[in-house]
């Protein structure tokens, strides 16, 4: 009974660890992030954005890269929260597990 129980547990978590839409967006900033400072804004600010997996900076390629539960947030709400503190993104590809490329944002 107990190992039919913890079978039964195991096969529940890991229905649930599939269902999830993970996606990865890569921005790059205007204005440019040139130091930690610029790092650490943008790491500390949208790090409490709903769906919010992962951040990764990097100075050097000037790209922002953004892995989130797309059940939970989208793209666009993610330009907004760069909004918010002073940021203007423009994609430079958006990727899930098929690899696809999505359109850029339009300029209003």
């Amino acid at each position: 009974m107990k190992k039919a129980f913890i079978s039964f547990a195991l096969m529940l978590v890991a229905l649930g660890a599939q269902a999830k839409d993970i996606k990865t967006l890569v921005v790059t900033t205007n204005p440019q992030m040139h130091c930690a400072s610029c790092e650490n804004k943008i790491k500390g600010n949208l790090r409490f954005e709903k769906g919010i997996k992962t951040i990764e900076t990097n100075v050097k390629e000037q790209r922002v890269t953004i892995t989130y539960d797309a059940d939970k947030t989208s793209s666009e709400a993610l330009f907004k929260a760069f909004e918010k503190i002073g940021y203007q993104v423009a994609p430079v590809e958006v990727k899930d597990e098929k690899q696809q490329k999505v359109p850029q944002k339009k300029n209003k």
